[in-house]
């Protein structure tokens, strides 16, 4: 990362932001908050936070005018960070409280555990992460990440990439394998909270951050 680049973390009123900063922080990055379009566009990099539900989501970067701007870095292929909620509606559509569509970015969709999965929803609480199979971590944001370490999770919606090849790291709660991190180019997403993971976490936040020219 350039001394000079600019990463932001876009605020469209959903989560708790503090944890997520710190991690930045921690990684010797300055990062802004920010829910002004024209400061996303004058970005080197994004990160689309979040908790809750998918259409509050898609409703908080609308009613801020910023979908546009978001829609615009993935095309200049600036570097893309989405978190849990963040990662969810980086897809093409969700189905939690009715069908919404998402913002597109990795064709697929967001849908619930299934009922008989054997474990409680939500998933609260560390579960492991290990890769997609012949998904090699080198160059991407799990790199130097061990195979099956622990991550924190808060979900009842997984994340559905239409492209297998859009996988790059897997989870298992009860009976359900489910895509844990999502990628395309310079996208990514984590169903984690890496803020929240320790040092693991913050490996992967620091890894993102080098990807920042």
């Amino acid at each position: 990362m350039s001394k000079n680049a600019k990463i932001v973390i876009v605020d469209y009123g959903v989560g708790n932001l503090r944890s997520l900063i710190r991690a930045f922080e921690y990684n010797g990055c300055d990062i802004a908050i920010t829910e002004e379009a024209q400061k996303i566009r004058e970005s080197d990099a994004i990160v689309l936070p979040g908790d809750g539900a998918f259409a509050a989501g898609m409703d908080g970067l609308v009613v801020r005018n910023l979908t546009s701007a978001v829609l615009e870095c993935a095309r200049a292929q600036k570097p893309i960070l989405g978190i849990c909620l963040g990662a969810q509606i980086m897809m093409s559509q969700g189905f939690e409280f009715g069908k919404h569509k998402g913002l597109n970015l990795i064709s697929g969709k967001v849908i619930k555990f299934g009922k008989n999965i054997g474990e409680k929803i939500p998933q609260i609480g560390w579960n492991n992460i290990y890769p997609a199979a012949e998904k090699e971590w080198k160059g991407t944001i799990l790199e130097g990440v061990k195979p099956q370490s622990e991550m924190y999770f808060i979900h009842s919606y997984i994340l559905v990439p239409k492209d297998k090849d859009a996988t790059l790291a897997l989870t298992n709660y009860g009976s359900s394998e489910f895509c844990s991190v999502v990628h395309k180019g310079q996208i990514w997403g984590c169903q984690f909270h890496p803020e929240k993971s320790g040092e693991v976490g913050l490996k992967i936040i620091g890894n993102f951050i080098k990807m920042v020219s």
